[in-house]
């Protein structure tokens, strides 16, 4: 368990995160070279500069929650490879191209109005004219991290299980994260498995159209990465969390016929993150 200081995490709403971390050879010749260029700092260091450059954006005079001058950072991951040799693997912030989809994305969850106030559509062409079109066609085609506010899709649970290896970080105060790990390719036979279960057995479900947007999503990505589910300060609400157990021990129950094992999984799962959901409704 690692300590920090999250002040500014804590200002945020709480948002967990989906990585994927490659090999350095996964990257082009120019990531490379800036890779390789950049003197990598402490994970939580990082962790806390990215918390307080949001806030810097979020808090302008003017409304303007986009980057205006940013250079690419890459977040690292350290690992025993197969061979029992140390390898270290990266991933993109990508934050310009993340920033211009949360946006998006806001148009339609909110009034106008308040959508205005919030993203004003001054701001959004300030934004365009910064943004380099072919960078965002890139990240777009290979973005390495998915985000959600006030929450965790179930999907992303299905890709890791309850013994993978996994860390947690706290401040004085509460936690301000856990992060699990698991191989690209674990992750993927996972969803895979869950995905063809619930084809034959719950093709009703929403969650097998999201296993497999993410399996194809995963197979944009080096074979030797990595999966990394990243809490954030959601933590602070369900960990210890048994999502992973109870999503997968429902799936083995419906290729078992067991439907009884099935609904009450589910109902553990869902009864977990009602608070979370009552919680994001009251803010």
């Amino acid at each position: 368990m690692q300590q920090v200081n999250g002040g500014n995490r804590r200002a945020l709403p709480p948002t967990s995160y989906l990585r994927v971390y490659e090999p350095l050879s996964a990257f082009s010749d120019e990531d490379q070279l800036l890779i390789t260029g950049t003197r990598h700092g402490d994970r939580e260091t990082l962790e806390d500069e990215t918390a307080s450059n949001a806030l810097k954006r979020l808090t302008r005079q003017l409304s303007d929650p986009f980057p205006h001058q940013h250079h690419e950072v890459f977040r690292k991951l350290s690992i025993t490879g197969w061979d029992g040799a140390p390898h270290t693997l990266y991933c993109p912030d990508q934050l310009a191209t993340r920033a211009i989809l949360a946006s998006e994305q806001l148009d339609g969850s909110m009034r106008p109005q308040l959508l205005e106030l919030l993203v004003p559509n001054a701001a959004r062409a300030a934004n365009a004219l910064r943004v380099d079109e072919q960078q965002f066609t890139d990240d777009l085609a290979h973005l390495h991290t998915r985000t959600a506010t006030w929450g965790i899709p179930f999907g992303w649970f299905v890709l890791v299980h309850e013994d993978d290896e996994y860390e947690v970080i706290e401040d004085e105060e509460e936690l301000l994260s856990s992060r699990i790990y698991t191989p690209l390719h674990q992750a993927l036979n996972r969803a895979r498995y869950a995905a063809a279960t619930l084809a034959i057995h719950a093709p009703e479900m929403d969650l097998l159209d999201e296993l497999t947007a993410l399996s194809e999503w995963l197979l944009l990505f080096d074979k030797d990465s990595m999966v990394e589910l990243d809490y954030g300060r959601i933590a602070a609400l369900v960990w210890p969390d048994d999502s992973p157990h109870d999503l997968r021990l429902g799936i083995e129950s419906l290729a078992d016929s067991d439907m009884a094992g099935a609904a009450a999984a589910y109902r553990r799962l869902s009864n977990r993150w009602l608070a979370v959901r009552q919680l994001a409704r009251a803010n």
